[in-house]
């Protein structure tokens, strides 16, 4: 395995017991994730690509296999250190924004950097100048109600990078958006991957996945394909800009 990957999967298996049935949400999943690579995870219901983003999320742990984010071995760490590694190295996206409704941008955004005790002038600054990245420097004393639908999941993209993450993971990041919403959000993550993010987006649409470059589908618990794309789809990104 490369020792320079950011991510490095290896024979990842997920049991869950049932009753009296055990289930194989995954069963023998292997890959590596680049620095600065774009990938979109894609499967039908079941196939397990809810389980794999919870773990490379550190949300849960492996029946066996291993899992190396950046160097550190999380297939084997208890919860304890799963939330402080998921605190420093991941920023999430969520399909339903996951805002504190009645607090404003800048403090929904400053969160991450209270959980890594920042200094609250440092959070401010910092919270203020990755507003300003996603589009939104002159909206952080907004609450989210005062805000689009478009303007939130920029809030939650600003809050998923504050702590400068090794990777942004993204959960159908335009589920609850209108199509010309989702076109602009998906601009702004080939801005963020052109500026050096890691970007993982865990979607069910075609027309998400094809912004990504590498593509990898799942299918009962195991990697079906795993496809670089040569020619994303950044025709209607232009239009957005």
């Amino acid at each position: 395995m490369d020792n320079g990957a950011v991510i490095q999967i290896t024979d990842l298996t997920k049991v869950y017991q049932m009753g009296q049935t055990e289930v194989h949400a995954l069963a023998g999943v292997s890959f590596d994730v680049e620095e600065n690579e774009y990938i979109a995870i894609m499967g039908p219901s079941g196939s397990g690509k809810s389980t794999l983003m919870n773990m490379i999320g550190c949300l849960d742990t492996p029946t066996s296999g291993e899992y190396i984010l950046n160097n550190n071995r999380v297939s084997e760490m208890d919860d304890a250190e799963l939330a402080e590694i998921r605190n420093r190295e991941i920023g999430f996206v969520f399909q339903t924004f996951n805002l504190l409704p009645r607090t404003t941008c800048i403090s929904n955004v400053e969160l991450p950097l209270i959980y890594s005790g920042m200094r609250s002038s440092e959070r401010k600054e910092k919270a203020i100048q990755v507003l300003g990245k996603v589009g939104l420097g002159d909206r952080v004393d907004h609450k989210p109600n005062e805000l689009s639908g478009g303007q939130r999941q920029r809030v939650a993209i600003a809050r998923a990078l504050v702590n400068s993450p090794s990777i942004l993971l993204a959960d159908e990041p335009t589920g609850n958006l209108d199509t010309k919403t989702g076109e602009e959000i998906m601009h702004l993550f080939e801005e963020l991957y052109r500026q050096g993010n890691t970007i993982i987006v865990v979607t069910h649409e075609n027309e998400i996945a094809e912004h990504a470059r590498r593509i990898i589908r799942l299918r009962d618990g195991l990697i079906e394909s795993d496809t670089n794309v040569e020619n994303p789809t950044l025709a209607n990104l232009e239009i957005a800009v």
